[in-house]
């Protein structure tokens, strides 16, 4: 330790030996220091605080009916992109900086200056709020650039998305019209093939299969309901033909006729029903009178084949009321079996007419669903992009008039009335410490390079010999006198650097003051 204290004892002696080149190293650097200081252009700083109102009591009341963009995602983008060179541009314009440029060259240089000199951040724990700070030479200007770049800043954020807006409207329009466009020719399509498939399409009865199913069951059905009443018929007409004749008495006020009158007169009943729902070209209705005229025919030759003698024997029988009757009934079974037998005739048509196109059908089945689906979906999406372009318009109108981001200036561009930049007090501080570290530095190292002996100690380590003792050296009065002078000059000098300083220190004031 003792050895330690004694080393820095000696370097301490050494730059006290060299303490005036030290002293005068001192002064010419803190000299060129200041002086350095002293011309560096001063700056003004502009500062503003500008708060983003995103809360607006529209956005939850329009959830649902309008498009609500994410608003904090925009701004942060946007204040990212605040001072982009076209931004940089229009400030220098709106702030006359661009008067004195001619050359590209001294474009760039002033956008460069600007970019720079502008700062704008966002204040931690709150995303609205966005600190702004312009540095300039001029205090005005300095002023000027940030409440331009406020007006930047909020100009953008409008036009921006006046400019969503309108390009979402438009893009919607074109959507909305080639959707438009590819409906009307989905619907033509749909159309045309309908019109060229009207007999084979599906109708209420469901597709092909059900539908020969259900004509299959009506077939079976009309099948069983003709051979009922075939039975009946025949069975009416055996009891007809087992029927004892009963005779009358001529004087009857009846009219007389033959048995097949009835059956004659109970089918042209049923056809003139008939006539009165459909023409003479049905199918029933040919099959009746087709069968009228046979009985017509055949009564004809009954009568031809009887002669006068016969005709009038079997009036009697024939204007008997149970056998009038059975006679109607006869008329009425054979009606319904000519009825049934073309409806099973009609049947077994359709039948076979679906089982002939049991490979067409279902193709076409299948392309009338394709297209319907095709349809379907292109008329599902038209109606998704119209909701949406009346949600966008909707958002236009709330941005238009309600506005959904309100922007308040918080603090107004403040500028101080001293210069903020450079910190000169600190600097000139600066330079002194550094000149006195590099005095200090530069007599250190002038005893290294020119070493002496300071005591005893050093002797010895010098000359490797044991020391026997050592003198002291007794100065006179006027060594001391000198010694005192010098040392008065030494502390003089110190004290006129410590003065320049103070000097420094008050100089901008003063000049202030008076200015």
């Amino acid at each position: 330790m003792q050895e330690a204290l004694a080393q820095v004892y000696g370097y301490a002696l050494g730059v006290w030996r060299h303490r005036w080149a030290a002293l005068l190293f001192a002064w010419v650097i803190a000299l060129a220091g200041w002086a350095y200081v002293w011309q560096m252009p001063e700056s003004y700083k502009a500062t503003a605080r500008l708060y983003v109102d995103s809360n607006s009591v529209l956005r939850p009341l329009m959830r649902g009916l309008a498009i609500t963009p994410n608003i904090d995602q925009r701004i942060a983008m946007m204040s990212r992109t605040l001072l982009s060179r076209p931004n940089l541009e229009k400030l220098a314009r709106m702030t006359d900086l661009d008067l004195a440029v001619t050359t590209d060259t001294q474009k760039e240089a002033l956008i460069s200056r600007l970019e720079d000199s502008i700062s704008l951040s966002g204040t931690r724990g709150n995303s609205s709020m966005y600190f702004i700070s312009v540095t300039h030479r001029e205090r005005e200007t300095a002023r000027r650039i940030a409440q331009s770049l406020i007006t930047v800043f909020i100009e953008m954020s409008l036009d921006d998305k006046r400019e969503d807006s309108s390009g979402a409207q438009s893009f919607l329009d074109k959507q909305i019209a080639e959707s438009e466009r590819r409906l009307v020719e989905a619907e033509n399509r749909l159309a045309r093939f309908k019109q060229e498939n009207v007999d084979v399409l599906p109708g209420e009865s469901g597709d092909y299969y059900a539908r020969l199913q259900s004509t299959r069951s009506q077939l079976e059905a009309a099948r069983l309901e003709l051979l009922e009443q075939k039975n009946r018929r025949d069975e009416l007409q055996r009891q007809i033909d087992g029927e004892e004749p009963v005779f009358i008495s001529s004087s009857s006020s009846a009219p007389t006729g033959l048995p097949i009158d009835s059956r004659i007169q109970a089918l042209q009943g049923q056809l003139d029903n008939l006539l009165a729902r459909y023409t003479d070209k049905h199918p029933e209705v040919q099959q009746l009178s087709g069968l009228i005229d046979e009985l017509r025919t055949e009564r004809a030759e009954q009568l031809q084949a009887m002669g006068p003698g016969a005709a009038s024997t079997f009036s009697g029988v024939a204007n008997s009321p149970v056998y009038q009757g059975m006679r109607t009934m006869l008329a009425e079974a054979d009606a319904s079996v000519a009825e049934l037998s073309v409806r099973v005739g009609e049947y077994e048509r359709r039948v076979e007419e679906l089982a002939e196109k049991v490979n067409s059908i279902p193709e076409v089945e299948a392309q009338l669903k394709q297209l319907s689906r095709d349809y379907g979906v292109l008329s599902q999406q038209h109606e998704e992009m119209l909701q949406r372009r009346e949600s966008a318009r909707i958002s236009s109108d709330v941005e238009n008039n309600a506005g959904d981001v309100s922007f308040r200036v918080v603090d107004p561009p403040f500028v101080p009335s001293k210069p903020s930049e450079p910190n000169k007090l600190l600097l000139n501080a600066g330079v002194l410490v550094i000149a006195v570290g590099a005095g200090i530095a530069l007599a250190l190292g002038l005893s290294f390079i020119h070493p002496i002996i300071n005591d005893a100690r050093m002797l010895a380590m010098a000359t490797g010999l044991p020391l026997l003792g050592s003198v002291t050296w007794n100065k006179s009065a006027e060594q001391k006198r000198r010694e005192r002078w010098r040392l008065a000059g030494f502390g003089a000098c110190v004290a006129s650097l410590m003065v320049m300083f103070g000097v420094l220190l008050v100089a901008p004031q003063m000049l202030e003051r008076f200015a």
